[in-house]
């Protein structure tokens, strides 16, 4: 299915200004696809082929010169050689939006753009359909457990795989191979143990020391497993606010995926149903949301920080963003019920830092949006007002 991914408007703008683009994300999330599709005008070229991947290591200026115009090299991190005859080529021939690359290994993929492309790049990154996306397609289901459990890669929808089917099939073909080119793991069985170990700690402090005794592992293994799942586009760290007005805050990060429908396949959570009554609702939910801010920041572009804020003795609120110098503050309850309670966290967090609050939300797994005294209160499928982040 041929559609406009979000990111699409962002990229225009920047092709004119930048000699090379690089779009990154996670494997499958629609990269390749959507290249081909809505940059019409450029040469497509993948370096997963081997006999283009051996043209340009063996000779890359001629490869160079038999792809003239504008051109997109896809999985270029598989030719690291390739950049710095990119960046003499960009900069002697000085047109806008000459090359766009991209690749999926963002480790390897910005080591290279740092070493040789600095200055000349704009960076931008792909992630699963977000839910503007999906309600354009018509595939955002009313009852948000449905789109939670399922997840939002493409080809969930494009060619209709079950998510059991799918994830199963991800991790053993993408996961691991994509870990086996980054560091040695002796028990592969042991590091998918890790993995379901992290998502039984999705939305909880990330306390490495617990994980690693868990799966019994050294404590530096597990941070270097961390760093693995996250190059490869499978968790993330939401770090907590440091300003501390004048409390004791937690300096840990937050655990998350990029994928819910990854995060339940992990958990055992197989069917829309189980999301409701499982003992991980309340994680899910948070993870969902916070995923929904992350995609309409990275596909419009708009380059804002997160963050989480607690103190020493557990009030918190979910999410912040800040505008200029103002914050933007967020509490997620998975319910459709709102009680006075919920609006807690927001209410000690205003106390704190008033002056510099422009906006509270409080998104719910219910259909109905209102305007509040302590908070705005917004339904999860609120996407239009919701993330209003700019």
């Amino acid at each position: 299915m041929d559609r406009i991914r979000i990111i699409k408007k962002s990229m225009d703008i920047y092709l004119k200004k930048y000699p090379v683009l690089v779009l990154t994300g996670p494997r499958q999330s629609g990269k390749t696809t959507f290249l081909k599709n809505q940059f019409p005008n450029y040469t497509y070229v993948n370096l997963e082929n081997l006999d283009l991947r051996k043209y340009a290591l063996n000779d890359p200026n001629a490869f160079l010169t038999e792809f003239q115009g504008k051109v997109i090299l896809d999985e270029v991190q598989r030719v690291p050689e390739l950049f710095s005859y990119i960046q003499t080529k960009v900069d002697e021939d000085r047109i806008m939006g000459q090359y766009i690359l991209s690749g999926s290994q963002n480790f390897h993929l910005m080591r290279s753009i740092t070493q040789s492309l600095a200055g000349r790049v704009a960076l931008f990154k792909l992630l699963p359909f977000d839910q503007e996306e999906m309600h354009a397609a018509g595939w955002l289901d009313v009852d948000y457990s449905v789109n939670l459990q399922r997840g939002f890669y493409p080809a969930l929808y494009d060619r209709d795989i079950p998510s059991k089917v799918f994830y199963s099939n991800y991790l053993q073909t993408y996961v691991e191979r994509d870990l086996s080119e980054l560091i040695h793991v002796k028990d592969l069985k042991q590091f998918r143990n890790f993995i379901g170990l992290c998502a039984a700690r999705a939305g909880q402090l990330l306390n490495l020391n617990s994980l690693a005794n868990e799966c019994g592992i050294s404590q530096p293994t597990a941070k270097a497993w961390i760093s693995v799942l996250e190059t490869s586009y499978i968790v993330y760290q939401l770090q907590p606010l440091h300003s501390n007005f004048n409390k004791r805050i937690t300096k840990s990060a937050k655990l998350y995926f990029y994928d819910t429908g990854l995060l339940c396949f992990l958990l055992k959570i197989n069917d829309s149903a189980t999301v409701k009554t499982s003992n991980y609702k309340g994680s899910l939910f948070e993870n969902f949301v916070i995923n929904e801010y992350l995609k309409q920041n990275y596909h419009n572009n708009l380059m804002h920080d997160f963050w989480f804020w607690r103190d020493a003795v557990g009030h918190e609120v979910d999410l912040i963003w800040q505008h200029s110098d103002k914050l933007n503050v967020v509490e997620i309850k998975a319910s459709e019920t709102i009680m006075p309670k919920m609006f807690n966290g927001l209410a000690y967090f205003d106390k704190l830092a008033s002056a510099r609050i422009a906006s509270k939300t409080l998104v719910h797994t219910g259909t109905f949006n209102q305007h509040r005294t302590a908070a705005r209160v917004q339904s999860w499928n609120n996407y239009s007002q919701r993330y209003e982040l700019d």
